[in-house]
C-alpha cells in the first residue's frame, strides 16, 4: 500500500463477472483481468468459483495458489451461502449450519482466506438473518480461531446501519469476546437512488426489480459509531460514468470516513450494474480510477 491510497487497498469480488464467468471468461480470465486493473485481492464466492465444491483436487488447489504466485493476488473474503430454505418443507437445523459454516471455514482456510462472509436465509424484509445465525456461529467460533478466520457477516441493502440486525451482531462480538467476528460493509448500502439491472444474454435471476418500493436513506455518518467493527468493504457500485463519476454511491464521503478514522483493509469492488459483454472490466477500472482519484485528494 501507499501513502496515497491512506491504507486502503484494491480489491475485486469475482462476482462482479457473474454475466461473463462461464460463458465468456473462465475463471483465468476473471482473475487475470482482476490482476491487471491493479488490484491485489481477491474475493471469491465457494459454491460458484472452486471447481468441485465442497472438495476441490489438490491439482486444482495447486493451481489456485500458482495462479496467486503469478498475479500476486492475495486471498480477501471468500463468500459462503447458508441456505436456511435448503431443505423442502423445513428449516435448516442449528447443526446443519454449523456443518455447513465449518465445511467452508476450513475451505476457505486452505485455500488462504482471512474472512469468511457467510450469507443466511432471512426473516425479514430488512433482511434480519434466520434465527440459528447466532448459536450456529457461536459453535464455530473455536474453529475460527483455530484457522484464524474471522466471521463477518454482510451489511447490505436493504439493511440499515441503524438497525436490529446490526445491533445484533454487535451485541454478539461484544458478549462472545471474540476477535474473529466482525462486520463486512457493503457500500450499497448508502445509495442513493435504484439501479435496475439490464442487458446481456447470461442466465440470471432476475433484473433486480422484485425490491422495496422505497429505497433506504442512511446516512454515510451512520458509519461512525460501528468502524471500530469493520473488517472488510465490498465497494458494491452500479455504474460509472464517462466523467468517472458515481451518481448513486456517495464515495467521497464514505472514502472520508475510512481515512479519518485510520481504518485499513480492503475495497473490494463488486459490480452490479448492467450486463454486456466488456463493461464488467471497464467499470471495474472506471471505479478504481475514480476511489484513486477522489484518495489523492484526501491527502
Amino acid at each position: 500500500m501507499s501513502d496515497a491510497t491512506k491504507g486502503l487497498e484494491f480489491g475485486v469480488s469475482l462476482y462482479s463477472y457473474t454475466s461473463e464467468f462461464g460463458v465468456t471468461m473462465t475463471l483465468d480470465d476473471c482473475i487475470a483481468d482482476v490482476a491487471d486493473l491493479g488490484a491485489t485481492g481477491l474475493e471469491i464466492l465457494g459454491e460458484a468459483h472452486v471447481e468441485d465444491y465442497p472438495n476441490p483436487s489438490t491439482a486444482w488447489i495447486d493451481g489456485w495458489f500458482e495462479r496467486l504466485d503469478r498475479f500476486g493476488l492475495t486471498p480477501t473474503c471468500y463468500g459462503s451461502w447458508i441456505d436456511t430454505r435448503r431443505f423442502p418443507g423445513r428449516d435448516i437445523t442449528e447443526d446443519e449450519a454449523v456443518q455447513q459454516l465449518e465445511t467452508d471455514i476450513r475451505l476457505a482456510s486452505t485455500l488462504g482466506f482471512r474472512w469468511v462472509r457467510p450469507k443466511l436465509g432471512v426473516v425479514t424484509s430488512d433482511l434480519e438473518p434466520h434465527p440459528v445465525w447466532e448459536t450456529a456461529t457461536e459453535r464455530v467460533l473455536d474453529l475460527a480461531a483455530e484457522k484464524d478466520i474471522v466471521i463477518c457477516p454482510e451489511i447490505h441493502w436493504p439493511s440499515v446501519i441503524r438497525s436490529k440486525v446490526v445491533d445484533d451482531y454487535i451485541a454478539f462480538k461484544e458478549r462472545t469476546g471474540t476477535e474473529h467476528f466482525g462486520l463486512l460493509i457493503d457500500t450499497g448500502v448508502f445509495q442513493k437512488a435504484m439501479h435496475g439491472r439490464g442487458g446481456g444474454t447470461a442466465m440470471r435471476m432476475g433484473n433486480g426489480g422484485a425490491r422495496p418500493p422505497i429505497t433506504p436513506v442512511v446516512p454515510v455518518s451512520d458509519l461512525e459509531a460501528i468502524m471500530p467493527h469493520v473488517v472488510h468493504v465490498q465497494a458494491k457500485f452500479y455504474e460509472i460514468d464517462d466523467d468517472l463519476q458515481d451518481h448513486s454511491i456517495p464515495w467521497a464521503e464514505f472514502l472520508e470516513v475510512l481515512v479519518r478514522h485510520g481504518w485499513t483493509g480492503y475495497l473490494s469492488s463488486e459490480y452490479e450494474g448492467d450486463y454486456a459483454t466488456g463493461r464488467t472490466a471497464d467499470q471495474l477500472r472506471r471505479q478504481h480510477a475514480l476511489i484513486r482519484t477522489l484518495l489523492q485528494q484526501e491527502s
